[in-house]
């Protein structure tokens, strides 16, 4: 992402599910910056030289997680110290018991936990000092935590071979237990400080439930034998199926290669040149400064993996733009939230969650990019429509930017996209995820040479390989502690158990369940990040929606979506939350705003589960069929934007939204049916118009 200013900072800190870092200094921060830049140049080159999975896995995890207590607060001493001041000295007049006045400005407050710092995550944690921002320490706890991580990683790849051997022959050492215990504890501490409680939690149940399942009633679905403590660190800790799972694998590969590649983006002036190239290319109609928004929000989605950061660094630039231009507060708010959101939803770049997708899948990344082209297309086409009618009803005008013309930028910097379109072509010349992204970011590397300003000389390379890593770190604890659900669920066998669970207080209905399902994503993205949130659903939902006849695409793009559009649900929708702040509007407005902008996010999903033709949408099966349903789709879209703000009076909007249900539906009778009701609902709109607005 582009450099954030310290109130931006505060902003992403504040409405971000992850916690923020440490200011570190002198020594400290060199260290710092210079284990993380070792592990990322570590992670390139075994794209070339691999080596085996679980050693490559325990290896990343070696480092990364002693890095977490170094940068990651704990946040206790900060939660004393306010209780002890909430006891000791009563919130006066105008204060909000905090010792702040948050309330009164409307600012955002520190996040749970007390821990607001003026900063954008880890990455900020190797920047030079800057200003008065105060340098921390890690405390003699967190340099004991972080060596016993470093301790408990390092013993196990001493001799991998033997340790494998015990953990599969069920033969582990005392040491093996105990090492296994500490890491899990370790790992849901790293959790607690860097994405909070709510996911600790979870993996605590889960752990319990694995050594208490043989006291559950013996009719009780989801009762087990029980195992013991080495039997569940055997699960955990040894092999590929806890710790070491594929969340991890996608953690220490994907994850870190595309990360590292977004900020040799950033650091060559990808991030301002998209900006400044959506501004150039809608100057004239009303429309075009939500349009422009909305473009620079897909095109940043390529360098940061954060709705909530996206959301921050578009509005900063953007709001002036949309209040100049006559939007409203809440509606510009959820123009910014929907843009930002994108990042996560839009190829090339998808989030986390996506490169889960591809492992449990076994297909390629490009597959994935694949499915998720077309529901991009609807996505934006929905914001867009939306953002046409309300120009019209808010009456805002076109607004004069100081910036070059596009062709020009292009001319001077179109050579940023270059990077972009050689994932895909190499991708689709069959070169691994892996190999594509390493050999774009070689290609973003020289080509920043061609600005004097932002060429990648040593210390540039050096941060970017920096911030490679610590901006990892969050997802890295995320990604190890979810593998405590997964290993769980594969040893107690509890993921098929939930299945039919879901699918019995459905019916049996492929409708009711995919409905539970959706409810149940989102509410499970309320309390968890959404790398966290897809995988426990996946293992758990997935099954439910394959077991009535959905395919594994179609079961894991759905819980995808619903895992990310929980960042902008109510009632939290970070987001959007994120937006009102910058804009100073009515929060919960905003979240509306948010909702309706991306609607079509919420209702395409489950074309792909109940509908036969909704493999279409996910670009599979013939060539015209898959065009036919894209088209059919793109006329629900419509149809749902007039429902929600096209037409004017009730009855009509509600013939709209009943035509765009019909056409999702995406067989040849309720297409028909559809297209029909739409037709009636704008012949009762003219009818009506004519009535009020007689010529």
């Amino acid at each position: 992402m582009t450099e954030l200013s310290d109130r931006e900072s505060e902003l992403v800190s504040a409405h971000e599910q992850e916690r923020p870092a440490r200011q570190l200094g002198g020594a400290l921060r060199l260290g710092v910056w210079t284990a993380g830049g070792l592990l990322s140049a570590y992670s390139l080159v075994v794209v070339f030289r691999p080596i085996e999975a679980l050693e490559h896995r325990m290896t990343f995890l070696a480092v990364a997680l002693p890095l977490v207590f170094l940068c990651y607060r704990s946040g206790m001493s900060s939660l004393v110290r306010r209780l002890f001041r909430r006891t000791n000295e009563p919130a006066q007049d105008g204060q909000d018991g905090r010792g702040g006045q948050a309330a009164q400005t409307g600012q955002a407050g520190p996040p749970e936990g007390g821990q607001a710092d003026p900063l954008d995550g880890v990455a900020r944690a190797v920047a030079p000092p800057e200003g008065t921002r105060r340098t921390e320490w890690p405390s003699v706890a967190d340099w004991l935590l972080a060596a016993a991580a470093l301790a408990v990683l390092v013993y196990p790849l001493a001799d991998i071979d033997a340790f494998r051997e015990r953990g599969s022959g069920a033969a582990l050492t005392d040491l093996d237990v105990v090492a296994g215990l500490v890491l899990t504890v370790l790992l849901l501490e790293a959790v607690r400080r860097t994405v909070g409680w709510a996911l600790t939690i979870i993996c605590l149940v889960f752990l319990i439930y694995a050594y208490f399942g043989a006291y559950l009633p013996i009719d009780w679905t989801i009762g087990h034998r029980g195992f013991d403590l080495g039997q569940i660190v055997s699960q955990l800790y040894t092999g590929t199926e806890g710790f070491f799972g594929v969340p991890m694998q996608v953690a220490a590969s994907y994850i870190v290669l595309f990360t590292i590649y977004g900020a040799v983006l950033d650091f060559s002036g990808a991030s301002r040149f998209f900006i400044d190239l959506s501004f150039a290319a809608f100057r004239r109609s009303r429309a075009a400064p939500g349009r422009t928004v909305t473009m620079a929000g897909f095109l940043l989605g390529t360098v940061s993996g954060s709705g909530v950061a996206t959301t921050v660094s578009l509005g900063s630039v953007a709001w002036p733009v949309l209040r100049r231009a006559g939007y409203p507060k809440e509606p510009a708010g959820g123009i910014l939230a929907a843009g930002g959101i994108g990042a996560i939803l839009s190829p090339p770049t998808l989030g986390a969650a996506a490169f889960i997708i591809a492992e449990y899948l076994r297909v390629s990344y490009l597959e994935v990019l694949l499915y998720a082209t077309i529901p991009t297309i609807l996505y934006y086409l929905g914001i867009f429509l939306a953002i046409e009618i309300d120009s019209r009803r808010f009456g805002t005008h076109a607004v004069q930017v100081d910036a070059p013309k596009a062709g020009r930028l292009l001319l001077r910097f179109g050579y940023h996209f270059s990077s972009l379109i050689l994932i895909i072509v190499l991708m689709a010349l069959d070169r691994s995820a892996f190999q594509a992204v390493v050999i774009a970011t070689a290609i973003a590397f020289a080509l920043s040479f061609l600005d004097p300003e932002r060429r990648m000389g040593p210390r540039r390379v050096a941060h970017a390989l920096a911030k490679g890593t610590l901006e990892v770190l969050p997802v890295t604890a995320v990604c190890a502690a979810a593998g405590i659900i997964v290993g769980v669920i594969t040893q107690t066998g509890l993921g098929l158990n939930l299945s039919a669970i879901i699918v019995d207080l459905a019916a049996g209905s492929l409708i009711l369940t995919t409905l539970l399902s959706a409810i149940a994503v989102m509410l499970l993205g309320l309390a968890v990040p959404v790398t966290a949130s897809f995988i426990i659903a996946a293992v758990i939902i997935g099954p439910a929606l394959t077991a009535l006849g959905a395919s594994q695409a179609e079961a894991y793009m759905f819980v995808f979506y619903y895992a990310v559009l929980s960042e902008v649900s109510p009632p939290t929708a970070l987001s959007a939350v994120a937006a009102a702040a910058i804009t100073g509007g009515n929060a919960y407005r905003t979240m509306m705003m948010t909702w309706r902008y991306t609607l079509p996010a919420f209702l395409v999903p489950f074309a792909f589960v109940l509908t036969p033709n909704g493999q279409a949408l996910l670009g599979q099966g013939p060539i015209g069929t898959v065009l036919l349903m894209t088209v059919v789709s793109a006329v629900a879209v419509a149809a749902l934007a007039l429902a929600t703000g096209g037409l004017s009076g009730w009855p009509e909007r509600l013939l709209a939204a009943v035509a765009a249900v019909l056409l999702l539906f995406l067989e040849p009778v309720p297409i028909v049916a559809g297209l029909a009701v739409l037709a009636v609902a704008s012949a009762v709109h003219l009818v009506r118009s004519r009535r009020r607005d007689p010529v």
